[in-house]
């Protein structure tokens, strides 16, 4: 890998502490560091997460001290990345939904083009809920709206590689939503802050004994209440996308 390209994987984790634990295992092959980041999980999790220590310690261990979501987990990895010197850091969910062999891919994408958000869309199988997939599909049109482009092909896979440096910005000097909304916010204000974006697919599979975070109606709400703050704020960007339109 080139001086200027030093990536690592961020893995937020809340109440996946089996499931990351195996996630873990399965991604040591790629030589890549890996941060795990502990949303304030109970003592179950939290014991997972000490064994994946013992087992492997060179893996690093940010902890909150209360659950605080996806996207306040996410701000304390990027922060703790930026201060060991990453450059780029690929987000991976930590219940094991996604190929993860797919990782050299995206960090080989991510190696040619640093400057750009290099993200995973879902092929899903057979056991992929319908309501995931119509929120995906509500979500991208959404997302094609306020950021005045057609590159969005998945806005809420989290599967992503982002370079740190506009990351930090946007995690420290932004408000945003810190849970289910998270992924999509920060792929809309990203984009409005000139980051472009490659779309690569990410088989994703959904256990039947899997657990999952996501809350079908609260959780659509929250998604929902993101794309109304987003479109009231495109409307202060739009001089700005208009002039990017213009220009490219």
């Amino acid at each position: 890998m080139s001086e200027n390209f030093n990536p690592c994987i961020l893995i937020p984790v809340y109440r996946h502490g089996k499931a990351c634990a195996q996630v873990v295992d399965n991604i040591l092959q790629y030589n890549v560091p890996i941060i795990l980041v502990d949303d304030g999980n109970a003592e179950e999790t939290k014991s997972y997460l000490r064994g994946i220590k013992e087992k492997h310690p060179a893996v690093e261990i940010v902890t909150l001290p209360k659950n605080s979501g996806k996207g306040a987990a996410f701000k304390q990895g990027v922060i703790f990345a930026h201060e060991k010197g990453y450059t780029h850091l690929l987000q991976l969910d930590a219940d094991g939904q996604h190929d993860s062999s797919k990782i050299p891919l995206f960090i080989e994408k991510s190696k040619a083009s640093q400057d750009k958000m290099i993200c995973g869309y879902p092929e899903y199988d057979e056991t992929a809920p319908g309501h995931r997939k119509n929120a995906h599909a509500f979500a991208n049109t959404w997302c094609a709206i306020v950021t005045w482009s057609g590159k969005i092909v998945d806005a809420l896979c989290g599967f992503r590689i982002y370079p740190v440096e506009p990351t930090l910005k946007f995690v420290t000097k932004k408000m945003f939503d810190k849970r289910m909304g998270f992924d999509t916010e920060i792929l809309i204000q990203l984009m409005w802050m000139g980051v472009d974006v490659e779309f690569y697919p990410v088989k994703v599979t959904y256990p039947s004994d899997g657990i999952s975070n996501f809350h079908a109606f609260r959780d659509n709400v929250r998604i929902s209440w993101v794309f109304t703050r987003m479109f009231f704020k495109m409307i202060l960007v739009s001089p700005c996308l208009l002039w990017r339109k213009i220009h490219k």
